[in-house]
């Protein structure tokens, strides 16, 4: 793994996914779609510590957020016409949650795939599905 960034222009911010519904905010650094774990820094104080290894089987999806704030499940809309490139995917996850997107590289052989929001104006810049962890991955 890479030494933690020194500033946080060098990291990702994102929020983690825990197939135990858990979810955590924070910085990546060090995440590959091809590794099996990554660190997580803190949201609070993220330069102060030293951060949590996170391994890719214990969660649903990784979210490359624009803020931790985000938006409400009712704020982003369900149904907008996009001209965003790859074809639009439905994932539902085992506890339930789906959702809704565009991908340009979905094999189910691989570890896992990236996925874009259809909203331009998403807080979601891009999530990335762990292939194993969801339920059903279907084209729309």
């Amino acid at each position: 793994m890479g030494a933690p960034p020194n500033t946080l222009q060098q990291a990702n911010k994102v929020v983690v996914a825990f197939l135990d519904s858990r979810r955590m905010k924070g910085y990546i650094y060090d995440f590959s779609p091809m590794k099996d774990v990554f660190n997580l820094l803190p949201a609070e104080h993220p330069l102060q510590e030293h951060g949590i290894k996170v391994a890719m089987k214990d969660l649903k999806a990784v979210f490359f957020v624009r803020d931790f704030a985000g938006k409400s499940a009712s704020q982003e809309k369900s149904h907008v016409e996009s001209h965003a490139h790859g074809r639009k995917i439905e994932v539902t996850f085992l506890d339930g949650e789906k959702i809704l997107g565009r991908t340009e590289g979905y094999n189910p052989q691989k570890p896992g795939f990236f996925m874009f929001p259809e909203e331009p104006d998403s807080n979601n810049l891009r999530i990335f599905v762990i292939s194993k962890n969801a339920r059903q991955v279907r084209f729309v």
